[in-house]
């Protein structure tokens, strides 16, 4: 089990020996009691996704309504108990509680208990749409897995070269799509630029919808050309190059541990004290 993302907003432990037992246990997964913790609140959170799918299937709705509906408040009350325990073992609540995976345990509980303050069939609609929100909780799972924190701040620190190469590719879809739409014209569907931009777009993505097609030779083989180059270069080789080699230089400086003595995290993966207050981690 990865380590889980920290998300602890204080700068100093918790004064209560327990508090810091809980905190230990909820945000580290270094130790056994917080690998186990994840785990079960990781199963917790997928099943109660699969509920949340197959009480969307009418067929299984109508047999098994009663059992979804139990399982609901079984799993709604235990996120509730998770995101208490969370709010209680951090030193600033409300800076956790307006977090992003704050807000995110925050959906995950809401719609449950907002069922329950609209009665009424009128509200019945909009009581269907409101438990659609409890999808969020597949966010959740998204802090329980180090190597998640390691693609997001890989994919932050190229965003300008990710920027560079999408701007690249929109002067290309342009001028391929205006290039095409002089060559093929309005007799194959062509019958305008903006709708041969968007050819192009849906071409250089490999997707084909097939709903515009060249039909001159000149056009099909230009078709031709952009589809294998772009695939076997830039479709590939460029966004993967670059996110790669942010994620290999990202590892190498990874945070590791969380120190439980000052919640410093820059440290280096073979680090075994805390580089800021000499703790063991």
């Amino acid at each position: 089990m990865a380590a889980s993302v920290n998300n602890n907003p204080q700068n100093k432990p918790p004064e209560n020996n327990w508090r810091n037992t809980l905190y230990t246990i909820i945000f580290e997964a270094d130790t056994p009691a917080g690998k186990l913790f994840d785990e079960v609140l990781i199963l917790a959170i997928l099943l109660s996704i699969i509920v949340v799918m197959l009480d969307s299937v009418s067929s299984f709705a109508v047999i098994y309504g009663g059992l979804f509906y139990s399982m609901e408040w079984i799993f709604t009350i235990l996120f509730t108990v998770e995101y208490l325990l969370r709010l209680i073992c951090v030193g600033r609540p409300t800076r956790y509680a307006t977090s992003f995976f704050g807000v995110i345990d925050l959906l995950a509980i809401l719609p449950t208990y907002l069922s329950l303050m609209l009665p009424g069939s009128q509200y019945l609609v909009v009581i269907r749409g409101l438990r659609l929100l409890r999808v969020f909780r597949v966010l959740k799972l998204a802090q329980y897995m180090g190597e998640a924190d390691l693609l997001i701040r890989a994919l932050r620190a190229s965003r300008r070269k990710i920027t560079l190469f999408l701007f690249t590719v929109l002067t290309l879809v342009v001028i391929l799509g205006s290039l095409m739409y002089v060559i093929e014209g309005a007799e194959s569907g062509f019958t305008s630029i903006p709708r041969s931009i968007y050819w192009a777009i849906i071409t250089l993505t490999t997707v084909g919808y097939g709903d515009i097609v060249p039909e001159t030779n000149l056009g099909q083989a230009l078709a031709s050309v952009i589809m294998i180059i772009w695939y076997r270069s830039s479709n590939i080789a460029v966004p993967t190059g670059i996110v790669t080699s942010e994620i290999t230089f990202a590892s190498r400086y990874s945070k590791g541990r969380v120190c439980l003595n000052c919640r410093f995290e820059g440290h280096d993966v073979d680090a075994k004290f805390c580089k800021r207050c000499g703790a063991e981690l």
